[in-house]
């Protein structure tokens, strides 16, 4: 029956694409990617911790966000060295060694902090420990993304030149497996956590020295599998130490917000390092395509800013988290119960639906995901006004079927909207360059979670919600559910026009890099 012909060729390219792409030289990175996400073993303590054991308010835990992500934002002085520099005699192994170690001493430091094993205030350690892990993950990326657009061969092995639409398809479905990796590890990592995290709910110590197993994952693909590349770069120099400046210029900001509270410039740190980050980022880009085809660059840059736009919208930060601990009753055990369901659910997501969303305009791709985003955080508003107790006085279920059931429906497409981006990046990377090249885009990106860091900060202000006071919550995630709405769909009706086919590959610069 051609009916049944046509539903099995879509499940065989469905289901087996992804099994079939794969490639044992893929492993190194996939393994980096999937250490990546079982960071997650510590989020559901992470978050107990913070409400119960350190001081902070939302909106300084807001600010604290907007700091970790600034080694994000500062990629590009790590893929210089990735790039151009060798370490422990690699340009790859080492650096993936050392971030390996910056991580571990993060979670050393967070697990000794609140066994109460070292001397000092605890906010003090917590800020430090994330922002070491957060520079061994930035390292660690840069590698993997580095070698994401460098397992793929550029010819086949008689030494004739594969065709281009091989490659960018080997390319794409790399970028598939290693954000499908990365969700593995967070999948497994949440479900460990959870069930951690109840168990030792008395003791985070135990989950956070539990967590240094995570960077030895890492450390056994760098091990036994070959990792190097003979492609090397020169150092930008420009790109280096302005990174560089900007990285001393950040750390002065933040000294200067903790020690110099009196001069007024500090209050505003945040803000400010947002927007030299931004320039200096938007600067180097520039600097690295200007050689390129001006048609494609634009229209990169115009995908660029509709990703920028969807990826900066904020949230309701710790304060809805706190909000269903005291208000929802949700414990350590449900919220690993959530985080397993969102995980596995949004890997069938990326499975199943990668190949759909990777053939479509990214316009099209985000404008679906931001209505359907919408649309399914009105139930978690709804709860704040009451909805819960409707459901169980005249359906019998109530608070946690109703986070159950939308977490079932959303996650498949938590993940999607990176893919396309991903793959354009990749195609693209300049041969030298790559690792500065992926780390600027990448940087662009996270450049935007602080935008989306800054206004959760804001609105928590607004809406001044504390640790059992949550007379507010409603109308922030109001606020926040419309921002998100709003913000994104604008942005896609002012430049979608220019972006309705999909996007090609940008030229590479003329001239390569000295050797």
């Amino acid at each position: 029956m051609p009916e049944l012909s046509y539903v099995k060729s879509v499940l065989d390219r469905s289901l087996l694409t992804p099994i079939r792409a794969m490639r044992a030289v893929y492993v190194p990175l996939l393994m980096i990617y999937f250490a990546y996400g079982a960071t997650a073993v510590t989020g559901v303590a992470q978050s107990f911790y913070e409400r119960n054991a350190l001081t902070l308010t939302a909106v300084q835990l807001a600010d604290v966000a907007v700091w970790v992500m600034v080694p994000w934002t500062i990629k590009m002085v790590f893929a210089q060295f990735v790039d151009s520099a060798s370490f422990l005699g690699s340009r790859r192994r080492g650096y993936v060694f050392f971030g390996a170690s910056l991580i571990a001493i993060g979670y050393l430091l967070l697990g000794s902090s609140a066994a109460g094993l070292v001397a000092g205030g605890k906010n003090a350690y917590y800020v430090a420990a994330r922002i070491l892990m957060m520079c061994g993950l930035v390292l660690q990326d840069v590698v993997a993304d580095t070698m994401s657009t460098e397992v793929v061969p550029r010819k086949d092995a008689d030494g004739s030149p594969r065709t281009e639409a091989e490659v960018e398809h080997d390319l794409g479905m790399v970028q598939l497996l290693g954000r499908l990796a990365l969700m593995l590890g967070v999948l497994l990592g949440s479900f460990l956590g959870g069930h951690l995290a109840g168990y030792f709910h008395d003791r985070p110590s135990v989950v956070f020295f539990c967590g240094l197993a995570i960077p030895l994952i890492s450390v056994l693909g760098a091990i036994f599998v070959k990792v190097e590349t003979e492609e090397a770069g020169a150092f930008d120099w420009e790109i280096l130490i302005g990174g560089v400046v900007f990285g001393v210029f950040t750390i002065g900001m933040g000294i200067g917000k903790r020690y110099a509270e009196r001069y007024a410039v500090f209050e505003y740190a945040s803000e400010i390092v947002f927007l030299v980050s931004l320039s200096v980022v938007l600067f180097m880009l520039y600097r690295t395509v200007r050689d390129a085809d001006t048609s494609g660059i634009k229209k990169l840059g115009l995908a660029a800013l509709v990703i920028f736009a969807y990826r900066a919208t904020p949230s309701a930060g710790a304060a809805a988290s706190w909000w269903q601990i005291d208000e929802l009753h949700f414990d350590e055990a449900f919220f690993g119960h959530l985080a397993t369901i969102s995980s596995a659910l949004s890997i069938l997501g990326m499975w199943f639906g990668s190949r759909a969303v990777t053939g479509r305009p990214v316009t099209h791709v985000l404008a679906a995901l931001t209505i359907i985003g919408f649309v399914l955080y009105l139930p978690i508003i709804g709860m704040a006004y009451g909805l819960h107790d409707f459901t169980r006085a005249h359906f019998g279920f109530g608070a946690r079927t109703i986070a159950l059931i939308d977490t079932s429906v959303g996650s498949p497409f938590e993940q999607l909207s990176m893919i396309p981006m991903l793959t354009i990046i990749a195609v693209n990377a300049p041969a030298g360059k790559r690792a500065t090249w992926f780390a600027l885009m990448a940087s662009l990106m996270n450049i935007a979670l602080n935008a989306a860091n800054l206004g959760t900060k804001y609105l928590n202000q607004v809406f001044h919600i504390e640790r059992n006071h949550y007379e507010n919550i409603g109308r922030l995630m109001i606020t926040v559910n419309a921002i998100g709405l709003v913000v994104p769909l604008v942005v896609i009706a002012l430049v979608g026009k220019h972006l309705r086919a999909k996007l090609e590959p940008v030229s590479e610069p003329s001239s390569e890099p000295a050797a």
